[in-house]
C-alpha cells in the first residue's frame, strides 16, 4: 500500500458512509442515539477535505491525520473510537511512502487494540469489535498464507460483514445500546455495520 492507495481507501470510506448514512442512522435509532450515520458522514467529509488539501509523505501520516480529524469532528462515541483506531494504525506503520501487507496486519491489530482499550469491549458485546476482530483475523491469516493485498482485503471484508450480521442476535453489553438490555437483541449493531463498510471499501479499492 502506497500513499495513493491509502488516500483512495479513505475516500472510498467517505463515499460509502455518505451513501449509507441514512441506513446507519436507522440502525442506531433502534438501539442507540440515532446519530451514527450523521456523525460519521460529518467526520469522513472532513477527512475527504483533509485528503484534498494535504500532501502526505508517508502512509502512516495519512492514517494519523485522518484519525485526528475524526476525533475532532465526530460527536458521540464513534469519533474517539474510529479516530483512535486510525491513529493507532498510522503510528504502527513503518515510515515511508509504501508499506507491505504484513505491515498492515500489525497496524490493523494496533487499531483493534486501541478500540478495545478505549471502549472496553470484547467479542460478543455487540460493538465495533464484533466486526473489526474477525476482519483483522481474516486479513492476518490471508497474508500469512501468502495472499496479496486484494485477496486479504476481500477476506477481511467478508469476515467483517459476517461479524456485523452476527450482532443481530447479541444482547448489547457496552455503549448506549446496553441500556436496553435484552431489547437490544434483534437489531444489527450500527458500529459493527460501519466497520464492515470500512473494510469493504478497502476490498473495493484493491480489487483487480
Amino acid at each position: 500500500m502506497d500513499v495513493a492507495l491509502a488516500t483512495a481507501w479513505l475516500r472510498a470510506v467517505a463515499e460509502s458512509v455518505d451513501a449509507d448514512a441514512d441506513e446507519l442512522t436507522k440502525l442506531d435509532s433502534a438501539i442507540g442515539d440515532g446519530d451514527h450515520g450523521v456523525n460519521l458522514r460529518r467526520g469522513f467529509t472532513a477527512v475527504a477535505a483533509l485528503l484534498d488539501g494535504t500532501a502526505f509523505t508517508s502512509v502512516g501520516d495519512v492514517f494519523v491525520r485522518a484519525g485526528g480529524t475524526l476525533i475532532s469532528k465526530v460527536g458521540g462515541a464513534s469519533g474517539p473510537l474510529y479516530g483512535s483506531a486510525f491513529r493507532a494504525v498510522g503510528k504502527a506503520l513503518p515510515p515511508g511512502p509504501a508499506v507491505t501487507p504484513a505491515d498492515l496486519v500489525t497496524a490493523l491489530r494496533a487499531g483493534l487494540d486501541a478500540v478495545s482499550a478505549l471502549g472496553g469491549a470484547v467479542p460478543g458485546d455487540k460493538t465495533i469489535v464484533d466486526a473489526y476482530r474477525p476482519a483483522v483475523m481474516a486479513f492476518g491469516e490471508a497474508v500469512a498464507g501468502g495472499a496479496a493485498l486484494p485477496e486479504a482485503a476481500a477476506g477481511a471484508a467478508r469476515a467483517a460483514g459476517d461479524g456485523a450480521r452476527a450482532t443481530v442476535s447479541l444482547t448489547a453489553r457496552k455503549g448506549r445500546a446496553s441500556y436496553l438490555g435484552e431489547r437490544s437483541a434483534g437489531h444489527q449493531d450500527p458500529g459493527a455495520t460501519s466497520t464492515w463498510l470500512i473494510f469493504q471499501a478497502l476490498a473495493d479499492v484493491t480489487a483487480p
